[in-house]
């Protein structure tokens, strides 16, 4: 039986995501999430399971600014805003884990974004 493409990308997550714990030393994780109309992103500490800054379309200051949350251009804007909160918390270098998602378009430009804005990895 054919897998669903949900299942094909969770299996892609936990491969990632394993592979991600095996080489992280330490350093916080950048997590991607990504739908149909917005994106979102995460640093967290896996070690202390924290939550240490974010930054999504969905929010209400970023909402006034542009029309559409679901396209590269509002990528690159969050990007920036999580390197510029990153920066804020005292976060310089992170791993990155684009999830289940191919590292093309959005999450390309996300994390293309962030690296202007002065996160490393």
């Amino acid at each position: 039986m054919a897998k669903t493409i949900l299942k094909r990308t969770k299996e892609r997550a936990g491969r990632t995501r394993s592979r991600l714990a095996r080489v992280a030393k330490g350093r916080p994780r950048l997590s991607v999430h990504r739908s149909a109309k917005n994106i979102s992103v995460q640093i967290i500490d896996d070690r202390e399971s924290k939550t240490l800054a974010s930054a999504s379309t969905l929010e209400k200051d970023f909402r006034d600014g542009t029309g559409k949350g679901s396209d590269t251009a509002a990528a690159t804007a969050v990007g920036k805003l999580i390197a510029e909160r990153a920066l804020k918390a005292g976060v310089e270098q992170v791993i990155f884990d684009r999830g289940g998602y191919i590292y093309h378009g959005r999450v390309k430009a996300l994390a293309e974004a962030a690296r202007e804005g002065g996160l490393k990895f």
